[in-house]
């Protein structure tokens, strides 16, 4: 195969770049994303509808367990197991709520973007009053896949008391 040929043929095989919003409307787009990802991660139970959310290559780091996620469908399955759980009589359910002024939102060409904030997590026992039970630092990787935003990689770290 002659030289330029194969340069032919490799820009056949490579996919098209991805365009990626810019300021506010990716702004928008990943908080739109984020905010739909941990409103049925810590308060739904839709293991189909997660699934459209992560990466298939997805990876959770957390400070306090490693590396808890090696894949999407893994990480799906484990969601499948505590969102049943928190629906039992006496199960803990755990709210997140952002803490939107320590938010950052960069996009990373031709791929997707980066977001960094803290959170605040609340938790209740049952049907008890919530509390403020911790806060944390996170950076996620989004990806824009099909037109759709779809979290690829979290670390969730630097977890300890908050107070309101």
């Amino acid at each position: 195969m002659t030289l330029p040929l194969a340069f032919a043929l490799a820009a056949l095989l490579q996919t098209p770049p991805v365009q990626i919003p810019q300021g506010a409307a990716l702004t928008e787009a990943v908080s739109a994303a984020d905010a739909a990802f941990f409103e049925l991660f810590f308060e739904g139970c839709d293991p189909a509808n997660l699934a459209t959310m992560v990466t298939d290559d997805f990876e959770f780091f957390d400070d306090r367990g490693g590396r808890v996620a090696t894949d999407g469908a893994g990480f799906v399955a484990q969601y499948a197991t505590r969102c049943e759980a928190r629906r039992a009589p006496g199960g803990w359910r755990t709210r997140r709520e952002l803490v939107r002024e320590t938010v950052g939102i960069y996009p990373i060409n031709n791929y997707g973007a980066v977001e960094t904030g803290e959170h605040l997590f609340y938790e209740s026992h049952a049907d008890g009053p919530e509390a403020l039970a911790g806060r944390a630092r996170f950076s996620q990787m989004w990806k824009l896949e099909d037109g759709r935003w779809k979290l690829a990689r979290v670390f969730s770290y630097d977890h300890g008391p908050a107070a309101e």
